[in-house]
């Protein structure tokens, strides 16, 4: 396991959010996390991991994620069941 990943991981399910993760790190862990990405519709993404599927936004004029984007990454992944928890129990 990654410490950039783990790292990510533990941001994003800080509070308060951050404002900094790049959307390409985000898509690295989900690629890690072995979740599939698919391009679907103009700047979304369709995502499955573990059975549970979610529409995420790539940002469209930088590449750095908002905050309601990493609220829905955060919400997506615990509804996948990985949990920062989880991930660090995994890591082990």
């Amino acid at each position: 396991m990654s410490h950039k990943h783990a790292n990510l991981m533990r941001s994003i399910f800080q509070d308060p959010l951050p404002a900094n993760l790049h959307w390409r790190e985000i898509e690295s862990l989900l690629n890690h996390l072995g979740a599939e990405i698919e391009p679907a519709h103009g700047a979304r993404f369709r995502i499955t991991l573990n059975k549970v599927e979610a529409f995420l936004h790539h940002p469209h004029n930088s590449s750095t994620c908002s905050r309601s984007d990493i609220k829905t990454v955060r919400e997506f992944l615990a509804h996948a069941g990985v949990t920062l928890a989880a991930y660090e129990a995994q890591k082990e």
